[in-house]
């Protein structure tokens, strides 16, 4: 909640609590002298009561959340009198909220000094925290740690208690949380919510008891920190909190909501956000983030025209530091995505390009464009690297889905095994959108081992958890893969239906590549221009049921080259495994020798 303030009730009062302030620097930096600035009552008493017009005003518009309003008073009346530590924070929370967070830091560091000027150590201690706060989230780690260092020693020197303590367990947690220790994070966290339940802090209560959200979240524990996810929506809908604490509530809880694969509560959770944005249209700090989640939700929702959209503007935010640099690359990757599965190989690539060079890293989506490129050895080393950096649990999962594609594609089955039952360890603890993925991956490795019977019975419950989670092109790939499974065992009419099915979903999405490949398995075109000549010889060999060594022999070539030209097969005609090739060969009469 906002600090109260103090009411200037005459204009003598507000002369002597100028002057007391005259020595403070400015927004820009330069000295005021107290003779020069305000001589006499009767030269300045027209100019100070201006002051306190603009002040009142710059209160007035920060309370109803017109912050560049707010920003612009506050500026007008601190020009003509040097504003006390309170309408200072004032005065800096409004820059903050329009994205300047140079005039935000400005601003707090004079509030700082006012403060222990005034002898006010603890409200010095909170203010120097939040500079440091923001300092580390725009890449300035020395000067941040420097900041927290003096919060601390001001703290430790000021001999009383108070929030102050839990507010400085916040870099702490941060760091913990950043290294993957989510245990001690969590700890931390709930140390903090103890202290601010304690001296009655609603920010820092409702910031730690996120945190702790996150903490479970990534622990496994989803249930758990989903509880306090519904909690937390209350009170981030209320508006009873400083506004940076509501827009840290609001992004850090889509982020691990999203993260951990809760989808249904990531989209309450950015729709109460769009309201909340759009009910503050001078806000630029946030709105960022707001974007970028609504296109990361749009996007496997199936809007992929609307997930362009926001995407796009949220690239074009220019709020500074290194918070908005994240945001832009994660715009760039969910973009990438979106050229990959339309089928804009040159776009996805500049876009994943993007995306790395803004710290936001591009896999899996380039090892997949490099698959569909057909570069299945390039695929492989990418993804084997993301993997074998990634320690976190939902980090891995993330990647795991295009690890099994990638390693069933280049032959590694032992290695596809491995991830696919990682991939349900994790779907235990977790929820629906692991829980398909889970089953979809093990449907491919059951179709790669020619175990079509088996897979169905995974595949119907990926494509199930897809549809009740909301997420239509993975439902849809489900689909291709039952399709073929059903083929395989000689269901038919079946394999139509789903294949026909897909078809149709990728056509309304816009995914080209993949509605290609459905032609290919249905007949609507010929093979004479995706295959070549030695691939139709090999995929008429593997028809008629002869091994790699024996294709190998056959034609006078390597059994390297002859896995070579089965992976490009596979590629071209959309498939996972001999068994589905060799139906794709029977019904174009590729096993004809005449063909």
């Amino acid at each position: 909640m906002l600090p109260s303030h103090p009411a200037y009730a005459a204009a003598p009062d507000t002369i002597r609590g100028a002057a007391r302030s005259a020595r403070l620097t400015n927004l820009s930096g330069r000295r005021r002298h107290s003779d020069r600035a305000y001589g006499t009552l009767r030269r300045y008493a027209a100019p100070v009561t201006d002051s306190v017009a603009a002040l009142d005003r710059g209160r007035e518009a920060f309370a109803r959340a017109a912050w560049r309003e707010a920003f612009l008073a506050l500026s007008e009346a601190d020009s003509a009198a040097a504003l006390s530590a309170r309408d200072l924070e004032t005065l800096g929370r409004s820059a903050y909220m329009v994205g300047d967070t140079d005039a935000y830091v400005t601003a707090f560091e004079r509030a700082h000094r006012a403060h222990l000027e005034a002898g006010d150590i603890l409200p010095s201690v909170r203010v120097a925290f939040w500079i440091g706060h923001s300092l580390l989230f725009r890449g300035q780690a020395v000067a941040a740690g420097g900041w927290f260092a003096r919060a601390q020693r001001l703290f430790d020197e000021a001999g009383e208690d108070g929030a102050e303590r839990g507010w400085l367990l916040v870099p702490a947690w941060l760091r913990q949380m950043g290294t993957g220790d989510y245990e001690s994070g969590y700890a931390t966290a709930g140390e903090a919510a103890d202290i601010a339940r304690r001296f009655g802090d609603a920010d820092l209560f409702w910031l730690a008891r996120g945190e702790q959200g996150r903490a479970l979240v990534n622990m496994g524990r989803v249930a758990d920190g989903l509880r306090l996810v519904d909690e937390m929506f209350v009170v981030a809908t209320e508006g009873q909190l400083l506004p940076v604490v509501t827009g840290i509530l609001y992004c850090n809880t889509i982020a691990y909501c999203v993260d951990g694969y809760a989808l249904g509560h990531a989209r309450e959770w950015t729709e109460a956000l769009t309201r909340w944005c759009e009910a503050q249209p001078e806000m630029e700090e946030h709105f960022g983030f707001c974007l970028v989640h609504r296109a990361e939700l749009h996007h496997l929702s199936g809007s992929w025209a609307i997930a362009y959209e926001e995407s796009e503007r949220a690239a074009a935010t220019h709020t500074a530091g290194q918070l908005n640099q994240f945001v832009r690359g994660k715009a760039a990757y969910v973009q990438g995505e979106m050229h990959r599965l339309a089928g804009d190989f040159a776009a996805a690539e500049k876009s994943f390009r993007e995306a790395n060079a803004r710290g936001y890293e591009p896999q899996p989506g380039l090892a997949l464009l490099r698959l569909v490129q057909g570069n299945p050895d390039s695929a492989a080393a990418a993804i084997r690297r993301a993997i074998g950096e990634s320690t976190q649990m939902l980090r891995r999962a993330r990647l795991l889905p295009a690890y099994v594609e990638i390693t069933l594609a280049v032959g590694e089955f032992d290695r596809a095994r491995a991830a696919v039952d990682e991939l349900e360890a994790i779907a235990s603890t977790v929820g629906d959108a692991i829980a398909a993925m889970a089953a979809c991956a093990k449907g491919a490795l059951l179709m790669a081992r020619e175990e079509p019977g088996a897979a169905l019975i995974a595949l119907r419950s990926g494509m199930e958890a897809w549809q009740r989670v909301g997420v239509p092109y993975e439902a849809a790939r489900a689909r291709v893969l039952i399709g073929l499974a059903c083929r395989a065992v000689g269901d038919h009419d079946t394999a139509e239906l789903e294949l026909d099915t897909a078809r149709a979903v990728f056509g309304q999405l816009g995914a080209k590549p993949d509605q290609a490949r459905v032609d290919a398995l249905v007949g609507r075109d010929g093979p004479d221009d995706r295959l070549t000549a030695r691939e139709i010889e090999v995929l008429r060999l593997v028809a008629s049921g002869q091994s790699n060594s024996e294709i190998a022999a056959a034609l006078v070539i390597s059994e390297h080259t002859v896995a070579r030209h089965l992976q490009n097969i596979f590629g071209k005609l959309g498939v996972s495994s001999r068994t589905a090739a060799a139906a794709y060969a029977f019904e174009h009469r590729l096993s004809r020798r005449n063909y």
